[in-house]
């Protein structure tokens, strides 16, 4: 009887770790953006392009967690990679304003202080990301906007460029196609406020954004996200991407959340948050509570998506357009890159 009582236990042990085992540990999850991309629309070139930045961006970080660094470091690493190529809204390749100048917004968290730095509206910064983690780091603020937030990059020592470095042909052609569609939108609301709504967005404008979340040895999350925002915006408009718990957020009790997509819809829902919150008080797991808070987006009428990771590895990468540029790498270093849905 005791033989059998210690071989069922056995059984029952060894099942649980092959269920345990069994499932992938991510150490780094990225995006960059989502929209309507789709592949009868992309060309062999391009497509090979984007797979090989974002894998770039996900060696780039799991090498800084092999190492021993923290996840900030990671995340770090894998968003410089992603703002120094044109491909993404952000950093070389941010869309331009209707003033025709590019600006940037970026955030980063730390999931094991909950400590938080982001800077908005900035134009001469290479990399965003760093001046967000600067602000967390070597100031009291969590946020700086503008000439500002610039000042403070320079005292910072961060790389500072003229504002033509962000200059890139199909993003100042996106501008001059997206002023010529607001033109038309406006004789054909003759002359009424719907012009000026939401709706009347042309929604490939908004996406692009990049973003990362890294979980290191020790067991810490870190979130950040880098945005050139939405082409042909005006008045200074700042989406969710440098709003902590909007559309960046870590918790090492919860997960860390990176957003994209149509930045006023994640505001309104505090995505980032409302994630981790539902992780915490419902005791979701991290893929039902990001589908969850994605799902209240679009039925608001928003669009988008996001990536999250939990304490224990577990990833979510839930979208409700037609793609978003993912990808993931485990603790053994597989990397995977997805584009379509």
């Amino acid at each position: 009887m005791k033989f059998k009582l210690n071989y069922s236990l056995f059984c029952v042990l060894i099942f649980t770790c092959m269920a345990v085992y069994g499932q992938k540990k991510y150490v780094m999850v990225i995006h960059g953006g989502a929209g309507t991309i789709l592949k009868k629309n992309m060309t062999p070139e391009k497509e090979a392009a984007y797979i090989a930045d974002l894998t770039k961006a996900l060696q780039s970080g799991y090498e800084v967690i092999k190492s021993g660094k923290t996840s900030m470091d990671a995340v770090e690493a894998a968003i410089h990679v992603m703002e120094d190529s044109p491909l993404f809204n952000a950093g070389k390749g941010a869309v331009f304003t209707h003033d025709g100048r590019n600006e940037m917004d970026a955030a980063v968290m730390d999931g094991k202080t909950l400590s938080a730095g982001s800077v908005a509206g900035v134009t001469v910064i290479r990399n965003p990301i760093s001046a967000a983690r600067a602000v967390m780091e070597k100031s009291e603020h969590v946020m700086m906007v503008g000439p500002g937030a610039e000042a403070f990059a320079k005292q910072a020592k961060l790389e500072i460029v003229d504002p033509s470095y962000f200059y890139t042909k199909e993003r100042w052609d996106g501008l001059q196609k997206a002023i010529q569609e607001d033109s038309v939108k406006t004789v054909l609301d003759h002359g009424n406020k719907k012009s000026m709504k939401l709706g009347t967005i042309n929604k490939d404008y908004k996406f692009g954004t990049v973003g990362a979340v890294a979980l290191d040895k020790s067991g810490n999350l870190a979130a950040g996200t880098s945005t050139g925002g939405m082409t042909n915006k005006r008045y200074g408009r700042v989406g969710d991407a440098p709003i902590i718990g909007a559309g960046t957020y870590a918790n090492n009790a919860t997960a860390g959340i990176s957003c994209t997509g149509w930045g006023e819809f994640y505001i309104r829902n505090v995505v980032a948050h409302d994630i981790s919150a539902m992780m915490e008080y419902k005791k979701m797991s991290v893929a039902d509570a990001s589908k969850a808070v994605l799902a209240k987006v679009g039925k608001m009428g928003g669009d988008g998506g996001l990536i999250a990771m939990d304490k224990e590895g577990h990833v979510a990468m839930p979208f409700n357009t037609e793609g978003m540029y993912r990808g993931t790498v485990t603790a053994d270093g597989k990397i995977e890159v997805l584009i379509y849905k």
